[in-house]
């Protein structure tokens, strides 16, 4: 169920000069089944407007030659059919989400541990997230985990990277400057947006916590309660 107000305000988006994209980790399902559900929802939106981390992360494996072992959920698994997974030459890891077994953790682990140069790729870094059923755990702490044990850092494809944000902003050729990130994300979405040279306000909805209007690293350019307030902010800007 969309919140209240907010397929109304991305329509209203949409229907002024602003340029808009759609900036996700979501790394359970495909950009298809995403924007589907959005759709049933009643937001206008299609799948080419969307920047989602599975894309960048197949176009990253073919620019280098890169064979991954697949630990991801079977929504997003689509993504990489015409990625060769054969004698793996990195790992790639997303939100699995009950995929994340030891074994399969442990297997992941193991093709680290086997390659001269390990390679890993994670799709978002995200602590959490929100879902009816409460808080879940994000892709962040397993990436974070088979770091600790192999003893590498991992390539973060998605929000807070900063080439992920460079590439939504290429897609509709607007600069860093004059670009505003909406996100309930203090970190991903709020202070990656900010290290590119954006501005960002925070909605205090999803996954925003009271505690993030005080956190000790990154301070949004605005707070705001929803998304309709938010784009009420930026017409107005617009139309003055």
């Amino acid at each position: 169920m969309a919140i209240a107000g907010s397929v109304e305000a991305v329509a209203r988006l949409k229907r002024s000069r602003l340029k808009v994209r759609f900036c996700t980790n979501e790394s359970q399902k495909s950009r298809a089944e995403l924007v589907g559900q959005l759709r049933r929802l009643g937001f206008d939106i299609s799948e080419g407007e969307v920047t989602a981390p599975a894309p960048a992360a197949c176009q990253i494996l073919k620019e280098r030659g890169l064979r991954p072992h697949l630990l991801i959920h079977d929504g997003v698994r689509s993504e990489f059919d015409q990625i060769d997974t054969s004698n793996p030459n990195c790992v790639v890891i997303a939100d699995a989400g009950e995929s994340f077994s030891y074994q399969n953790m442990n297997s992941a682990f193991q093709v680290l541990m086997e390659l001269e140069n390990p390679v890993l790729i994670s799709l978002g870094k995200g602590r959490y997230y929100k879902e009816t059923s409460g808080l879940m755990l994000d892709v962040g702490p397993y990436m974070k985990a088979l770091e600790y044990a192999c003893g590498i850092r991992a390539e973060v494809v998605g929000k807070p990277s900063p080439e992920f944000f460079k590439s939504a902003l290429q897609a509709i050729g607007v600069e860093a400057h004059q670009a505003v990130m909406i996100g309930d994300d203090i970190v991903g979405d709020v202070g990656g947006a900010q290290r590119c040279g954006m501005r960002a306000l925070q909605v205090r909805t999803g996954k925003f916590r009271p505690s993030d209007e005080h956190h000790p690293e990154v301070k949004a350019d605005g707070y705001v309660d929803n998304l309709a307030e938010a784009v009420d902010l930026l017409l107005q800007h617009v139309d003055k």
